[in-house]
Parts: C-alpha cells; sequence; structure tokens
C-alpha cells in the first residue's frame, strides 16, 4: 500500500467529530478554575491513568494554577480477555506514599466503570487526605457498576471514539478533538 492510501485510509475512518477541539481547551479551562477554587494551597497529586489519558493530563495539569504534582498508573483489566479474573492488574504504579496529598485520578473515558471503580478503591485504602475522579468523557450508558466521576467534561453516547488520547489500534491519539470511529469495513 502506498502512503496517500495509508494517509487516505486513516482519514476514512473518522466517521465525525463529536467534541471539537475549542470545546476541549473551553472545558479544560473552566476545569482547572474549578480545581484552583477547591484546592487552593493544598497539595494536589494529579494521577494519570495511562495510555489514554496522558494528552487530557497535560493540558488539564497547564490550566491548574495552584501547586500540584503528577504521578502515573498503568492498569490492564482482564474483564474481555478469554479467562475473566474480574480484577485490575497494575502495570505501573504510583511511586509515592499518597497520605499527604488530595488525589486527582485524571482519566480519558469512564466507559464500563470496572477499571476505574477498582483503581479509586485501590487509592482509597491507601489513605489520600481525599480522592476525587475527573474524566474527560463520560460514557453512562456503557456502566456496569455503579460509579460516578466527581467531574466529567463531557458526555457522550455509546460510540467508540479516537483522539486527543483515545485510540483505535494505537493510532488516532494525536487527533486534537474527539470523534466516532467508523467501524464499516472493519479487517
Amino acid at each position: 500500500m502506498d502512503k496517500n492510501q495509508s494517509i487516505k485510509d486513516y482519514n476514512e475512518k473518522i466517521k465525525r467529530i463529536i467534541v471539537s477541539e475549542d470545546e476541549i481547551k473551553e472545558a479544560i479551562k473552566q476545569a482547572g478554575e474549578k480545581i484552583n477554587a477547591s484546592y487552593d494551597g493544598r497539595p494536589i497529586l494529579l494521577v494519570s491513568i495511562l495510555k489514554g489519558s496522558f494528552v487530557f493530563l497535560a493540558d488539564l495539569c497547564r490550566a491548574i494554577s495552584v501547586p500540584c504534582e503528577i504521578g502515573f498508573m498503568c492498569a490492564k483489566s482482564y474483564y474481555e480477555g478469554t479467562v475473566s479474573t474480574g480484577i485490575v492488574k497494575i502495570t505501573m504504579d504510583l511511586d509515592r506514599d499518597i497520605s499527604k496529598y488530595h488525589v486527582i485520578i485524571v482519566e480519558d473515558i469512564v466507559d464500563t466503570g470496572r477499571t476505574l471503580n477498582d483503581i479509586v478503591k485501590l487509592l482509597k485504602a491507601r489513605n489520600p487526605l481525599s480522592l476525587k475522579v475527573v474524566t474527560l468523557l463520560d460514557k453512562p450508558d456503557r456502566r456496569l457498576v455503579d460509579f460516578e466521576a466527581d467531574m466529567a467534561l463531557f458526555t457522550i453516547p455509546d460510540l467508540f471514539v479516537i483522539g486527543y488520547g483515545l485510540d483505535c489500534g494505537e493510532k488516532y491519539r494525536n487527533l486534537p478533538y474527539i470523534a466516532e470511529y467508523d467501524e464499516c469495513d472493519k479487517k
């Protein structure tokens, strides 16, 4: 396949824009203002759940003017695998004691809620000063557990979305907006 055909195939999978770049920027600015007002002068640790939330974390931390630190976690859930364990495996954990921080989990999307629900339980057991969840996208129609983020910037319908950190086969994370992925003719 030549380069032009590859780019054409890539672009053809972007069905439509769901949330524009400008809408994302404005929502992040407002979220930053809320966090500033809530945590002024208190020790904040923003925890990104990799990989999808890294773009959101980068922009959100720049919208926050109060001092904050950054941490990363990576989790794999085996709910959809051939052997369902019903647990989340932490493949990269935080490298610090969180008991002296107000922890804000920064997530790209809350879908079924299972993985994030387990991560919240894990981190609460480590006794942070407080624990909140901020998500870029909330997809409540897919929820399988009773879980709600403390702050959701956008609520979307049950669509497969890409962009702004969200991927399909590790592609499309670099899009500056959220788009519906066209799953037609999947190979």
